[in-house]
């Protein structure tokens, strides 16, 4: 009867991540507001929409193609960005520019990453927040643990169950017996992953409901304006450049 001791463990594990999920999708939802704050600005400019669409690594992206666009950056397709107009317009310009360094040249991969993180994309990042419009980041961070442990939870119940039943002296009734009990938790986990996914949809992870709406009601672009492909990348990311030269050095690198 070890295989009990190993249904307990099971059952342990899938109730403790499902409750904690459940607490953390509630709290989530009591803090998020139910309707447009009244100091929700009307129209978001391109960097807020990208944090919206895609966080800070999203804004990084859009400040690259931006300045690429206007001749002050040179993002080659091997990886690297060469510095052509040094005076940015814009904080989130000059962060790119300082990440380059006083050498004029780096590769694009670290010049993102510490675009990303810099003050100015926090900034905007605290702007969107208090507008009711992003999601706070202990928010976002609590409620993906908790999925990833009811997730680890699901994996752990089938390994529990294989185990299990390929104990020796397991009799051929007493299997099936045994998978129907291991069956239970492992119902009950992939039964909570859903109704989360129901809950919160597999929309951007960094606008709120409000966020998102205002996101969805943005009208397509139309390609053709350099406006129009910097409101595809800030809503689509990098997927919506056709240059497969800038796509190439925009892809170059990790990727968080």
């Amino acid at each position: 009867m070890l295989w009990v001791l190993l249904l307990l463990v099971a059952w342990g594990a899938a109730a403790v991540s499902c409750i904690r999920l459940c607490l953390v999708t509630a709290g989530a939802a009591q803090r998020q507001p139910c309707g447009p704050r009244e100091h929700t600005p009307p129209e978001l400019n391109l960097y807020e929409t990208a944090f919206l669409a895609g966080g800070p690594h999203r804004v990084a992206d859009l400040a690259l193609v931006s300045m690429h666009l206007r001749r002050r950056l040179l993002l080659a397709h091997t990886g690297w960005a060469t510095v052509v107009d040094p005076e940015g317009r814009d904080e989130v310009e000059r962060t790119v520019i300082r990440a380059i360094g006083p050498g004029g040249q780096s590769r694009i991969a670290p010049i993102r990453a510490s675009a990303a993180a810099a003050d100015a994309v926090r900034t905007l990042a605290d702007r969107l927040v208090a507008a009711g419009l992003a999601v706070p980041h202990g928010t976002r961070t609590t409620l993906e643990s908790a999925v990833r442990s009811v997730r680890g939870a699901a994996v752990l119940v089938v390994a529990l169950a294989v185990t299990a039943m390929l104990m020796p002296g397991q009799e051929a009734d007493q299997a099936g017996l045994v998978a129907s009990w291991f069956g239970l938790p492992l119902v009950l986990t992939l039964g909570c992953l859903a109704i989360a996914r129901v809950e919160n949809p597999p929309y951007s992870p960094w606008a709120s409901p409000t966020g998102q709406r205002w996101l969805d009601s943005l009208p397509a672009p139309v390609h053709g304006a350099d406006r129009d492909l910097l409101a595809a990348v800030a809503v689509r990311g990098v997927g919506a450049v056709q240059d497969p030269a800038l796509r190439a050095a925009l892809l170059s690198g990790p990727r968080s």
